[in-house]
């Protein structure tokens, strides 16, 4: 995994993880790997991977069975779709939308590109 600067290593790895969940290749109520798993996939420290999970553990993403491993939650795919949803109006969509009017592009040209952009990522 290849981090960015602007943002704490930490709050990336919690995104790569709630990724996985939305993608389905964690479902809920399944175990993730542990701590120390993926620390070494990502190679990071263990503390931070740790900052990681106690991160999505305090969103109630994720949940730890003493003994057992961390899992993820029950309604982990429906919160993080509800939250990723409210991050990307608030964060990205303005962004976006400021720089199609800067320049020039309508409605109508970014719903093409949208559609472009589905069609050709299936």
């Amino acid at each position: 995994m290849k981090f960015d600067d602007a943002q704490a290593i930490y709050i990336q790895i919690a995104d790569y993880i709630t990724d996985q969940i939305v993608l389905g290749k964690w479902p809920e109520n399944e175990r993730i790997p542990s701590v120390r798993e993926l620390a070494a996939e990502l190679k990071v420290n263990v503390n931070t991977a740790m900052r990681s999970y106690g991160y999505l553990q305090d969103q109630e993403i994720i949940e730890n069975k003493r003994g057992i491993g961390y899992f993820t939650a029950s309604n982990a795919v429906a919160s993080l779709k509800l939250l990723k949803r409210q991050r990307f109006a608030e964060r990205d969509l303005p962004k976006v939308f400021k720089e199609a009017q800067l320049l020039g592009y309508s409605v109508e040209d970014l719903t093409g590109q949208y559609q472009l952009f589905l069609e050709n990522n299936k």
